[in-house]
């Protein structure tokens, strides 16, 4: 089995809560459904910053900043789509960018 990089962009934040209580067990739920698929859950993670080619550096995030990740193993790339399809972060408005993991 492959393993993929599932990088998060975008979603609303829960602010009441009980907002965050349904975000976290959906969350939760997600990841149980994919069992020993999920090698890595994952985190939030804070506002990128770029190093660019000719040295500079941007603070800003980029154009589509990452709002967290995970690593889950799929038997095939078409396997992996299906579990991002089924992510919570796509009900908050979010997306998610998928990539193998190529070993070396």
């Amino acid at each position: 089995m492959a393993k993929y990089l599932f990088v998060y962009h975008g979603g609303s934040m829960p602010n009441a809560p009980e907002e965050v209580t349904q975000t976290m067990q959906a969350w939760g739920e997600w990841f149980a459904s994919m069992g020993a698929a999920v090698s890595d859950p994952g985190n939030p993670v804070g506002l990128s910053t770029t190093v660019n080619s000719d040295g500079s550096v941007t603070h800003n995030g980029g154009s589509n900043p990452a709002s967290g990740y995970s690593i889950i193993e799929a038997a095939s790339a078409e396997a992996a789509i299906e579990h991002a399809q089924r992510c919570p972060i796509l009900a908050a408005g979010g997306s998610i960018e998928l990539a193998e993991i190529i070993q070396m």
